[in-house]
């Protein structure tokens, strides 16, 4: 199977939507919402567009206080956390149209669309937060911490590849690679991170971060569920890509990912944070790294590994009901809230 782009014009392509493909489909481009294939991406489409929200809605003055208050090393752990999501958004916000080109169905076009806008806003989350948190020096100095940072180098060097090899090599493969490298970005890179703010909440530090975390988890979560529709769709379009081997090769992706987030978790805590031991991000990580792949169909790493080992991060994390599984579980609901009250935490 040859990958190509699809024409922006094309008369000649099929608005029937039983020839609709993920991917080598003779798309017209045209956005016709009753007319679709994939239905779970139209109603994913109006979930990521009913969690519109802005940055600067929530106050970040006590923050600023209590950023100062922080000891050593959880005020070294908030900015080299800041800085990797900086970087992690701000390359999907520039890849995302790169997987776009050659998704040949509309209505999930849409959403790649949405979580483009999602990824930028919130790299504007993450400036509001440096804007009003730090003094400028720091901020600056966070700003580039991804660059003098050798673990933080490393972990963006392996998701980067990945996406590099695919715009460079736009091959059926290189795809599935490039939509499992986004699916393990949003599923699992972010989460050491996300349960060090969870944990700061548990004390009462920094809510107002924390609030701005939980907006953004929420949007990840249906990025998550975006990919993973995607991946399910072209390995059911497409058996032939999914060889033994190539399955075999991405879960060692996961693997790779899962050692990387594990290091890198365990290296921004060193059990100097509350809540978070170095255990207990071990297994933390390799339950979700299960949890994700048994969502693909594929085989966990890690069975030993059932039960979820911090269960609280799940009730700090929750966010208006939503679920993490979009597709097995009904959302209760998907609206946003302008406040979040911890006192019903």
């Amino acid at each position: 199977m040859e990958l190509t782009k699809k024409k922006l014009f094309n008369e000649h392509g099929d608005r029937d939507w039983g020839k609709r493909r993920m991917i080598g489909g003779n798309t017209t481009n045209l956005i016709e919402l009753n007319n679709v294939k994939y239905e779970w991406a139209t109603k994913l489409y109006r979930t990521m567009m009913n969690n519109f929200w802005i940055p600067e809605e929530i106050p970040l003055a006590q923050d600023a206080k209590g950023y100062r208050e922080l000891n050593e090393h959880e005020r070294q752990s908030y900015d080299k956390i800041i800085s990797f999501l900086i970087f992690l958004d701000s390359l999907q916000t520039a890849n995302l149209p790169n997987i776009n080109e050659y998704i040949t169905a509309p209505e999930v076009n849409l959403c790649l669309t949405v979580q483009t806008f999602q990824e930028a806003v919130h790299s504007q989350s993450y400036s509001y937060i440096l804007d009003s948190v730090c003094a400028a020096e720091v901020r600056d100095r966070i700003y580039n911490e991804w660059r003098d940072d050798k673990h933080l180098l490393t972990r963006n060097r392996f998701i980067t590849d990945l996406y590099e090899r695919f715009v460079e090599n736009p091959s059926p493969d290189n795809l599935v690679r490039t939509v499992m490298a986004n699916y393990i970005l949003e599923g699992l890179y972010f989460y050491s991170g996300f349960s060090f703010f969870y944990a700061l909440g548990r004390q009462g530090k920094m809510l107002g971060t924390v609030s701005e975390i939980k907006y953004i988890q929420r949007d990840e979560l249906t990025h998550l569920a975006l990919f993973q529709g995607i991946f399910r769709e072209i390995w059911r379009e497409n058996p032939e890509l999914f060889t033994d081997a190539f399955v075999e090769e991405l879960r060692e992706m996961m693997r790779t990912a899962v050692e990387h987030e594990i290091a890198w978790g365990q290296y921004i805590t060193a059990n100097r944070i509350a809540g978070l031991s170095n255990e207990l991000i071990d297994q933390y990580i390799k339950y979700l790294s299960n949890e994700r792949l048994k969502k693909l169909g594929l085989t966990v790493l890690y069975p030993e590994i059932v039960e979820h080992p911090m269960r609280w991060v799940e009730s700090f994390s929750n966010m208006n009901g939503m679920k993490t599984d979009f597709f097995e579980q009904k959302v209760t609901n998907y609206s946003k809230s302008s406040n979040l009250n911890w006192d019903e935490l």
